[in-house]
This record gives structure tokens, C-alpha cells and sequence, in this order.
């Protein structure tokens, strides 16, 4: 069982010249956005979302390795 929850995952094809994957998801309680170049699947932000504010994420780099491989696979 996979400790996060990808609950929607957008393909932007205009953005600033790169495409761009964004996926949302939920980890330990909490929800998060991620953002990868599509190309090569590295991250360009994420961000944790409380209390009606978004912040830098500070994931590790196993959750994002997870959810890297999660969106290439979904691709």
C-alpha cells in the first residue's frame, strides 16, 4: 500500500515554453501539490497546503522518488 494518495494530476503543455505534470495528493494527513518538468521528471516546486495557506513542501526524497514513478507510470 502506497503511504500517499494522488487525487488529480494535470499535464500542462504551455507552461513557460516546458511542459510541466502537476500532481496533487494527500500524505499523512496532509494535502500536497507537486510539480515535475515532464521531460525528465524533476521537480520544479511543491507545496503543502494548511490552514488556507500553501508552503513550501519539505518532502523526502523517498516520497518524491514514489510519486515521481507513480506519474511516469500514469503518463
Amino acid at each position: 500500500m502506497k503511504p500517499y494518495e494522488i487525487s488529480n494530476m494535470i499535464i500542462d503543455e504551455e507552461a513557460y515554453d516546458q511542459e510541466e505534470v502537476t500532481a496533487d495528493f494527500t500524505y499523512q494527513n496532509l494535502d500536497y501539490s507537486i510539480t515535475f518538468k515532464k521531460g525528465d521528471l524533476e521537480v520544479v516546486n511543491a507545496w503543502v497546503f494548511k490552514a488556507g495557506n500553501s508552503l513550501p513542501a519539505n518532502l523526502s526524497e523517498n516520497i518524491i522518488e514514489l510519486i515521481r514513478e507513480d506519474v511516469k507510470n500514469r503518463l
